[in-house]
């Protein structure tokens, strides 16, 4: 059960829209406002390239202050664009190299929450990179979980 405010909802579905309509691919967002109490919901999306994700980091970031009237009040990875954080209070924005969205599987963390339920053309963009990343999340659970026994 989704327990983000509506504003998080809000804020999370046109940012998961900017980053689809600059061709982000590997779109999700997790409700964790059960497990923390400085967001309501993290957004992840991955791209190529670094070109492309300061691409898809400026249209989130033009799209929310636009349409919504919001500023991120941090923003951090700039510098390298492979992993750009856009914090915005209600909900925090994860724009990955797909690179690093596969080695640092941030799903594997949050793979307990539920899914907050994205626009059709966002959740078109699911691709090989979050299907990876969700799969190697799996296999590391079912590790640990033999450790434990």
């Amino acid at each position: 059960m989704v327990t983000a405010t509506d504003r998080s909802l809000e804020l999370v579905n046109t940012a998961a829209q900017a980053a689809a309509d600059k061709l982000a691919h590997d779109i999700i967002a997790y409700d964790v406002s059960d497990v923390l109490s400085i967001t309501d919901a993290f957004l992840l999306a991955s791209a190529p390239n670094d070109r492309q994700v300061k691409s898809i980091v400026d249209e989130i970031e033009e799209r929310l202050q636009k349409e919504l009237g919001v500023k991120p009040v941090r923003r951090e990875g700039d510098r390298e664009a492979r992993w750009v954080l856009l914090d915005y209070v209600d909900i925090v924005v994860h724009v990955q190299h797909s690179e690093e969205r596969v080695f640092y599987a941030l799903e594997r963390l949050w793979k307990d929450c539920p899914e907050i339920e994205l626009p059709e053309d966002a959740r078109a963009t699911r691709g090989k990179g979050a299907e990876h990343a969700r799969l190697r999340a799996a296999e590391e659970a079912a590790e640990l979980d033999g450790e434990w026994r």
